[in-house]
């Protein structure tokens, strides 16, 4: 590997300007071809195989045009303080705004009316109409939109509270400044790490043109595949995190060869040789655990997850043949001022050691004290995991959004005046006979917890009827969730006396079938991520322990993550800093998209810094001197890059989207965890204890493995016979 890579880095310094030519055609094919291509069609989330889809499924096919994944919204009338909302002039102004919702856009299936459909308060002061629309949420056009939204404009003229609610008024994602500021905070840390504007920019460059062409791919394939806008926000997300880092660590290793006195082609060929072999497996890493989101059988998922992993890809492409090509075009300007002169006031001198930086200091400190890091590392790590104890998963709803929207009013008058189970009604359907569907409500109806039922709903076949339970408690509390596995233990029973299928579906179903099917699929999911990675890196350390502990340390840091979590978006600590108005459940599919993004990026920091320290073990150094040497030549560089991920995922915080704005917060503080805690503390202080049983490999296992040589060891042994006999090319200069 290794020296493949010497070779393709040499021969993209070589041929630069073919090379940044490919690059620049790839991205105008791509930006004309995501120009030109059909636009998505609109997202519809669903679970295969659980109980909730198959009763949406059946509606659809049983109750034709009765757009069960059509847009809903409800339109809530609150009379002033004293009066009623059925009084005379008060009714007639429902009326006219039922009628104008009716006439507001022809994308409305249906309206209804509240005064005949008992949609008013027992108290008299609150009515509601829902509107039901012929498509979902992302068709509605802005007309329709801001026909709904203007709707009560006359009835607010008259005295009226109206409030909106529903998926029809759903927020639409928003880009905020935060991006924007994350990638500048990540240019100034690179202009600090380099001292060179030449370089700092190089990533960033990189960076830009890979996302680019990454969210072009993505928008190209939108249409075929189904690809949303969350799969581009998480493309974005990671794709500018990694196309950064990458870049940062051939560069980085290139300033190191040519400070060895390196000729600038050999010493791209040398960065790519070493470096850009801990950025292949690194980013092979990152894609086994995107690629293997898979698994979990959501397509959302899946989906995000296979966009994200192509944009990796991408990044590492770029990262080795787009950065050698450009660090041709450098030439000296790649080095700051400082180490020009030095550069130039050292030639023809022997190179001289590193100097002796905070990594070194870091590393020596670990040394003298490795029980007591190791110890402080993992203990206050696990005191932060402890509140993901009471992690509460589910889906985001009205009752979610801050107080000041219209649709967390709406959300509150409903609870308040029809009770606390009204927002989150079941829906039961029967497929069988109208005495089945008879029998069924009337055993809802005797079960605890049940607020109300309705009559069965018969389709025009009569084969198929739809009951509304609306639950007492509130849609997200223990008492609901009750009901609802209550109701299909009754349907079990039902369907053995009469042969009629009951199914229970609705959101808060949909969430308890969603946060079953997530921890189904997280034990399984890490099984298979894991098991491969370490398998990967079992073969990039030759070691068993040091694959373990890297996969113990993400795991420790995932916990730790997940409890941050809890205590800023469920708990509301410290919320006000990180925009969050409101707390509630985390989003169900958070725990195992956090597990699968945040082990790639931890193994990109274990590989990166690990290398290092093998390196300088395989060249001879004894283990506690090799985890200084690591540090000295690594610390500096893995640090900036975690400081740069966390920069740009801190960016998202700041998304009027609550899913991005807690995959950003997520990825952030998970990697503030595992980059300074796991991998700059705990990681040193393991292999400082371990000595060198950590790169112990049984004999029969180091046969069977791939020798991949990311430290470059076979490589350095060639080129130092090539030194040795320089009529010798060893096959790596003709390529």
């Amino acid at each position: 590997m290794a020296t493949f890579l010497y070779k393709l880095g040499r021969l993209a310094f070589r041929r630069r300007r073919l090379v940044a030519l490919i690059w620049v055609a790839l991205l105008a094919l791509a930006g004309f071809g995501a120009a030109t291509a059909a636009s998505a069609p609109p997202s519809s989330f669903s679970i295969p195989g659980t109980e909730a889809q198959k009763a949406f499924d059946l509606l659809d096919q049983r109750f034709p045009g009765g757009g069960a994944d059509g847009a809903t919204a409800r339109v809530v009338f609150k009379a002033p303080q004293g009066q009623q909302i059925t009084d005379p002039a008060y009714k007639a102004t429902v009326e006219s705004t039922v009628k104008d919702l009716k006439s507001g856009s022809q994308q409305v299936a249906s309206v209804t009316d509240p005064f005949t459909e008992a949609s008013v308060s027992s108290d008299g002061t609150t009515a509601y109409t829902e509107v039901f629309y012929k498509v979902g949420g992302e068709e509605l056009t802005d007309t329709t939109r801001h026909a709904l939204e203007n709707s009560g404009q006359n009835a607010k003229a008259e005295g009226l509270q109206v409030e909106i609610g529903g998926d029809a008024l759903a927020p639409q994602p928003e880009s905020g400044a935060g991006e924007v500021i994350g990638i500048a905070i990540a240019a100034v840390v690179l202009v600090i790490t380099f001292g060179s504007l030449i370089a700092a920019g190089l990533p960033l460059f990189t960076a830009i043109l890979g996302v680019a062409t990454g969210i072009a791919g993505i928008m190209i394939l939108a249409n075929p595949l189904g690809l949303d806008s969350s799969s581009s926000t998480l493309a974005m997300m990671i794709g500018l995190a990694v196309c950064i880092d990458y870049a940062l660590f051939i560069v980085s290793r290139y300033r190191a060869e040519l400070a060895d006195g390196h000729d600038r082609e050999e010493a791209a060929g040398r960065a790519l040789g070493t470096a850009g072999s801990a950025v292949v497996f690194a980013g092979l890493t990152v894609v086994i655990a995107l690629a293997g989101l898979t698994v979990a059988d959501i397509p959302t998922l899946t989906k995000m997850g296979l966009a994200a992993a192509g944009t990796v890809l991408i990044a590492v492409l770029i990262a080795l043949t787009l950065v050698p090509a450009l660090l041709g075009f450098t030439g000296k300007r790649i080095l700051s001022r400082k180490d020009r002169r030095a550069a130039k006031s050292a030639a023809g001198t022997p190179p001289q050691p590193a100097k002796e930086n905070a990594g070194t200091r870091w590393g020596r400190f670990v040394l003298r004290r490795p029980l007591w890091v190791l110890l402080i590392g993992v203990l206050g790590l696990g005191a932060v995991a402890v509140p993901a104890a009471s992690l509460n998963l589910g889906m985001p709803d009205d009752g979610s959004q801050p107080t000041s929207t219209t649709q967390r009013r709406a959300y509150d008058l409903l609870a308040d005046s029809f009770g606390p189970g009204f927002n989150g009604p079941l829906l039961v359907v029967v497929d069988g006979t109208k005495a089945a569907a008879a029998r069924t409500a009337d055993d809802i109806n005797a079960m605890d917890g049940v607020d109300s039922v309705t009559q069965p709903v018969l389709n025009k076949a009569g084969d198929t009827a739809m009951i509304t339970v609306v639950p007492k408690a509130r849609p997200s509390s223990e008492q609901t969730k009750t009901l609802v596995h209550d109701i299909r233990r009754a349907g079990t029973g039902i369907k053995a006396d009469t042969g009629s299928t009951v199914l229970v579906t609705g959101a808060t179903a949909m969430n308890i079938d969603f946060s079953q099917k997530m921890n189904d699929a997280l034990m399984p999911y890490l099984a298979l991520v894991v098991g491969l990675a370490f398998l990967l890196l079992m073969a990039v350390f030759r070691s068993i322990l040091v694959p373990l502990k890297a996969a113990l340390g993400f795991l420790l840091s995932v916990l730790a993550a997940l409890g941050a979590v809890v205590v800023v978006f469920q708990w509301g600590w410290l919320g006000s800093l990180f925009g969050v108005e409101e707390t509630g459940p985390i989003v169900a599919m958070i725990p195992i998209f956090m597990v699968g993004v945040i082990f790639g990026l931890a193994m990109d920091y274990e590989v990166f810094l690990v290398t290092r320290i093998r390196e300088a073990y395989v060249h001879g150094e004894d283990p506690r001197q090799a985890i200084v040497t690591g540090f000295q030549l690594g610390a500096r560089v893995v640090t900036a890059a975690a400081v740069i991920m966390i920069a740009v995922f801190s960016g998202f915080i700041s998304s009027g989207e609550q899913m991005i704005k807690l995959m950003g917060f997520c990825l952030a503080i998970a990697v503030l965890f595992d980059a300074f805690i796991i991998r700059m503390a705990v990681v040193p202080a393991v292999l400082a204890l371990l000595g060198h049983k950590a790169w112990w490999l049984p004999k029969w296992l180091d046969r069977i493995l791939p020798n991949v040589d990311v430290e470059g060891e076979r490589l350095h042994k060639v080129l130092a016979g090539r030194t040795a006999d320089p009529n010798q090319d060893c096959g790596l200069v003709n390529v």
